[in-house]
Parts: C-alpha cells; sequence; structure tokens
C-alpha cells in the first residue's frame, strides 16, 4: 500500500515549513518514547535517531535557503507486511 504524502512544488518559505513540521512530529515521537523506564541501550538509541534528526533538519534548511524560489517535494509512505 502506498500513500502520497507530499507531492508539489512550493516556494521555499512553504517547502522549509512543511518539512519542518514534519520532523518536528518525528523528534516529538522519540522525545515521548523516552521514559524513565526506558532501558539505557533504548534512550541512546532513541537519543541518536534524535540528533540525526536535528542534523538532517538543519542539511535541509541550509539547502532550501541556498535552493532559490521553488522546492519540488515528493513524498510518499511504502505501507507492507
Amino acid at each position: 500500500m502506498n500513500i502520497q504524502l507530499i507531492q508539489g512544488n512550493f516556494n521555499s518559505k512553504d517547502a522549509l515549513e512543511i518539512i519542518s513540521q514534519m520532523m518536528h512530529v518525528k523528534i516529538k515521537y522519540h522525545e515521548s518514547k523516552i521514559s524513565n523506564n526506558s532501558n539505557e541501550e533504548d534512550i541512546k538509541f532513541r537519543e541518536a535517531k534524535i540528533k540525526r534528526l536535528q542534523k538532517d533538519l538543519f542539511d535541509i534548511r541550509d539547502f532550501i535557503q541556498n535552493s532559490g524560489e521553488k522546492i519540488n517535494i515528493q513524498s510518499e509512505i511504502h505501507l507492507s507486511k
């Protein structure tokens, strides 16, 4: 099953807003899974994921700011068993 999540051309401001919000949702998800009951390995894994997402977001901002006016975004979710 495929779900077309984002498809189109966006001005740089809108592109950055869309991607930033999606990345923040992923970051908040991993933050919410870290609890006092989590084992150390799980915490380290999630912290590494959060740091990678933050770095990716920094890189995306840099790319968009240097890319001109229009940004094409294609995002699809693939679900399978």
